[in-house]
């Protein structure tokens, strides 16, 4: 049986050129992101959340 709380621990690792961090890590000073990871994780779920929704609407647009 496995443990759900380490399951939902796993992680891996995105390499982004460097440029890049360094402008979200001066974007997310202040802010209640603590880490280049959790913010870059965020935006990550935002966009294909997103995407997921203008998906759902050309099936209905489609179904009509």
């Amino acid at each position: 049986m496995s443990d759900k709380k380490t399951d939902d621990k796993k992680y891996t690792t995105i390499s982004i050129p460097t440029p890049l961090a360094e402008k979200i890590k001066k974007r997310i000073e202040g802010t209640g992101f603590h880490s280049l990871s959790s913010y870059v994780t965020y935006v990550l779920r935002e966009v294909l959340s997103g995407m997921e929704e203008e998906e759902e609407e050309a099936f209905t647009k489609e179904d009509e």
